[in-house]
């Protein structure tokens, strides 16, 4: 086990991706949803916005295809369709291993461009939303990744400085959050 405590006050962690191997499960409920519509959400494009909260992403997707949709509604089925999937939810082990690994030992949050209630759900699926001080989601910040607020809010909730915090994250958006914050990030992919 690598030992973060002498290096760091905090560990924050994303959750998609990071803490769950929820992706494969979110572009099935994500690319099911906008077929729907109409609207193409291929892979690469998928994982190209990772991070971004759902109601941007259908935005961007419905202008650039020409679709008019109501983003809240669309936001939700795909929530849904994901929230039917999640009795398949697997951990990422090596990531929830660290978080246990830490656990009183150092504060840790969960800071997520997901929505509370489907963040919520994972980690009581997995077995591990005791270990964290703070949990922060996209209805928590006004701004998203790859703007900082997210993981500052995180720090502020843990009472440490941003500079002393390492992130765990899993998407390019994450890494340039992390970095505007001033903290240290890992790659977990």
């Amino acid at each position: 086990m690598t030992d973060y405590t002498q290096q760091y006050d905090a560990i924050i962690f994303d959750c998609d991706g990071t803490l769950t191997d929820s992706m494969p499960l979110h572009f099935v409920a994500w690319r099911d949803t906008m077929q729907i519509y109409g609207i193409d959400f291929g892979e690469d494009a998928f994982y190209g916005m990772a991070g971004m909260p759902s109601e941007k992403i259908i935005a961007k997707l419905s202008s650039e295809q020409g679709v008019d949709v109501d983003a809240d509604q669309v936001s939700h089925e795909k929530e849904a369709a994901f929230e039917s999937m999640i009795d398949r939810l697997e951990a990422k082990s090596e990531v929830c291993q660290i978080a246990r690994d830490h656990f009183g030992k150092l504060p840790m949050a969960v800071a997520s461009g997901g929505i509370r209630p489907i963040v919520d759900r994972q980690l009581e699926h997995l077995g591990i939303a005791d270990l964290f001080g703070a949990i922060v989601t996209a209805e928590d910040t006004e701004h998203h990744k790859p703007q900082p607020d997210v993981f500052l809010k995180a720090a502020e909730l843990l009472q440490v400085d941003p500079t002393k915090c390492l992130v765990f994250e899993d998407s390019e958006l994450g890494f340039a959050a992390a970095e505007k914050a001033g903290m240290a990030w890992i790659d977990v992919r």
